[in-house]
């Protein structure tokens, strides 16, 4: 049985330390994964990857990135994500679909309708089977990414756009709760890896 899993999340908030930590552990299980992530995964995907955010000279608007997110999206699900489905592999995906909601919809003020649009182009409807939100306060997770060298684009915008990012993902936990798993990303990593695998052991059995 494949399963396609997406960690979620604000900046900060770990969600790609325990994405790699579940499928290290999916992998001591001897299951089939792959760990992705996005933008990326992908000859194209990369390059986009670091347009979207490391070439920070450039000028890209809200809808030219919801469109480079979608280009990389659509590579992706095409060359990568669908072929290891069928294969029977679990899919582990650091960001997916609900960022580009979050972050070009909630955040940069695009209208939903035309952002779900767009993804759903882009991915001919494949939906993660679980989506693990780790939330945490905005100015916790800047605080986090403060600490290290180097941000990004995404990283250096203002807080307002970041606590539009946190609410618009808790609105779309709320909507869909059979999709979602909220883990408080306050907790200790040992208690945020426990309460994910609690859920996916579920899934696997």
């Amino acid at each position: 049985m494949s399963l396609f899993i997406t960690f979620e999340g604000c900046e900060g908030c770990g969600k790609s330390t325990q994405a790699k930590l579940l499928g290290r552990k999916l992998a001591e299980l001897s299951k089939p994964v792959l760990l992705l992530h996005e933008p990326g995964g992908t000859q194209l995907g990369d390059r986009i990857r670091y347009i979207l955010k490391w070439a920070k000279s450039l000028s890209i608007s809200p809808m030219a990135e919801l469109l480079l997110f979608n280009a990389s999206r659509a590579n992706l699900v095409a060359e990568v994500i669908r072929p290891a489905l069928k294969q029977g592999k679990t899919v582990i995906c650091d960001r997916f679909v609900d960022s580009t909601i979050a972050y070009q919809g909630y955040g940069r003020g695009i209208d939903i309708g035309i952002v779900t649009s767009a993804c759903g182009m882009a991915t001919k409807g494949l939906k993660p089977t679980l989506s693990i939100l780790l939330d945490i306060p905005v100015d916790e997770g800047l605080r986090r990414k403060a600490a290290k060298a180097g941000l990004d684009r995404f990283e250096q915008t203002d807080s307002p756009f970041h606590r539009r990012v946190r609410e618009g993902y808790l609105k779309m936990a709320r909507e869909e709760p059979e999709r979602w798993l909220v883990v408080d990303g306050t907790r200790t990593r040992a208690e945020i890896k426990r309460a994910i695998w609690e859920k996916v052991e579920e899934l696997i059995e």
